[in-house]
This record gives structure tokens, C-alpha cells and sequence, in this order.
């Protein structure tokens, strides 16, 4: 058996119809024998509009990867094969891999570099306008940013999202716009930011738009991951651990540190809530 630890930036509570489409989606792509066990933010996490004016601003943005963190920890003391982070941000992905040895699969990342297997100008279709600065500097330090061109927003909001997977008309047509903006600017595969919209379109059947393929991008995710599980077992291949971006701390110096600034003992209290 594969366990495969799927981290949302959602609180996937508070959004059920997202909630139950993913875990219908994944549970349709996964390969037999793949367990994915579904978590998202702790309950509370976003007391303003959800989630898409947090990712606005870079310190609460960054403020949030620390429950990524506290995620990808759990599931390697947990034995979990592999960490997926699910948001198309990949936040805490840095960090977390310096932290774990276990493998983990950033969706940004991993939807750029399956998208270029399909062809080699990658548009990226999603509905937070706030997130592309962030996306931008991600393909620059991952030396990807050659294969990313247009980036443009559905005009839908999260609510219109949430709202589609029971009438998904109007958010079909806002897609096929939006992906038609960025094909006129040439993106030749289309990769949806965020997952609800990947989700959605999955479960509508939408793989192309005018001969340009949509890429699935949670359903590749957790393909790859399934297979660095397999790979990790089979050779133990980790990341670097040397240099900043690569050195793995002591695990006692990492728990002392996030103890004394309170990162454990606060999330845990939300937990237990």
C-alpha cells in the first residue's frame, strides 16, 4: 500500500462540494493499492474572505505554511510515503523539503513540468489574480519561468467556483474564455491554478479547449507522487542536504525552535478546538 498525505489550502470542511468532488476525482486516478488521506487548514484559519485575500499579502501568505510544515512532519513520523501539497503556490515547499526525507510533490511545480511534456509555452488559467507574482517567482527559482507565458483569471470569484459544482454552466464558459485570452497569446497546454477549478473541469470532462490540452493537474500530482513513493522505497533518493536550501536541522534543534516561538503548542490548541 501507498499512503499519500494530500495537504489543501482550503479547510476542506468548509467548503464540502470541493470537498467531495476531490476526494471522488483522486480516489478515480489513484492506482490500486494508493491510499490518499485528504487535510486541509485547521478550522478558523481564515476569519476574512476565504482564502483568496490572505494569498494577497506576502507575510499571511507565508504565515500560513508553517500548518504546511507542521503537515509534512506529522506524515513522515506518521509513515506516510509521500507529501502532496495541493495548492498550486506550493507553499512551504522549500522549507519542507529540507525538513523531510519522504517525498514531496509541489502542484505548481509538477503541473509546469508535466505541462511541458505536452507542449512548450504553458498558460495557466486560475482564479486569484493576487496568486501570479508568487507563481512568477516560484518558475524563476525553480529555472522554469522560460516555459511560463500568460497568465490570466477566470472572471469568476470562490463562491462562483463553489456554486459551479452545482450549476456548472456559467463556470464552464468563463473558463473557455479565459483559456481562449491565453491561447490568443500562445499557450499551447493550459494548466487551471488552484483546485477547486482543476477539480471542476476534471469532473466536466474538460481536457481541451480549441485543440490545446488542459492539463489535470491534481490527477498528474498524484501520479508523480505515487511513484516517488515507489522510487523512494526502491533507492532511498532524497534532496541535496547541502547548502541553505538544503541542509536537513537536527530534528530536536527544529522542535525546540518552533516550541519556543509557539508554532506547535498553537496549532495544537486549534486542534484540539
Amino acid at each position: 500500500m501507498t499512503r499519500i498525505w494530500h495537504q489543501s489550502f482550503t479547510v476542506l470542511d468548509d467548503v464540502p462540494h470541493y470537498r467531495d468532488a476531490l476526494r471522488r476525482h483522486l480516489g478515480s486516478v489513484a492506482r490500486p493499492g494508493t491510499e490518499i488521506d485528504f487535510h486541509g487548514m485547521r478550522p478558523g484559519t481564515y476569519p476574512s474572505d476565504y482564502p483568496g485575500t490572505h494569498i494577497g499579502y506576502a507575510y499571511l501568505s507565508g504565515l500560513h505554511k508553517e500548518q504546511f510544515v507542521s503537515a509534512a512532519l506529522q506524515a513522515q513520523d506518521e509513515g506516510y510515503d509521500a507529501f502532496l501539497i495541493a495548492t498550486i503556490p506550493d507553499t512551504g515547499y522549500e522549507e519542507i523539503r529540507t525538513l523531510v526525507d519522504i517525498p514531496v510533490i509541489a502542484l505548481g511545480q509538477t503541473s509546469v513540468l508535466a505541462a511541458a511534456q505536452l507542449s512548450d509555452r504553458v498558460g495557466i488559467v486560475n482564479f486569484i489574480a493576487a496568486l501570479e507574482p508568487q507563481l512568477r517567482r516560484n518558475m524563476r527559482n525553480y529555472g522554469l519561468e522560460r516555459l511560463v507565458g500568460p497568465i490570466t483569471q477566470v472572471d469568476a470569484a470562490f463562491s462562483d467556483v463553489m456554486a459551479a459544482y452545482a450549476d456548472p454552466a456559467p463556470l464552464v464558459a468563463a473558463f473557455e474564455a479565459a483559456a481562449r485570452e491565453v491561447i490568443a497569446q500562445g499557450a499551447t497546454v493550459i494548466v487551471p491554478g488552484e483546485g477547486p477549478l482543476n477539480v471542476f473541469l476534471a469532473e466536466q470532462g474538460i481536457a481541451r479547449v480549441d485543440e490545446v490540452p488542459v492539463l489535470d493537474c491534481l490527477g498528474t500530482a498524484l501520479s508523480v507522487a505515487e511513484r516517488r513513493a515507489d522510487q523512494y522505497r526502491r533507492t532511498g533518493y532524497r534532496p541535496a542536504r547541502v547548502g541553505f536550501y538544503g541542509e536537513q536541522p537536527p530534528r530536536a534543534l527544529l522542535d525546540a525552535a518552533r516550541s519556543w516561538y509557539g508554532v506547535t503548542g498553537a496549532l495544537d490548541a486549534r486542534e484540539d478546538a
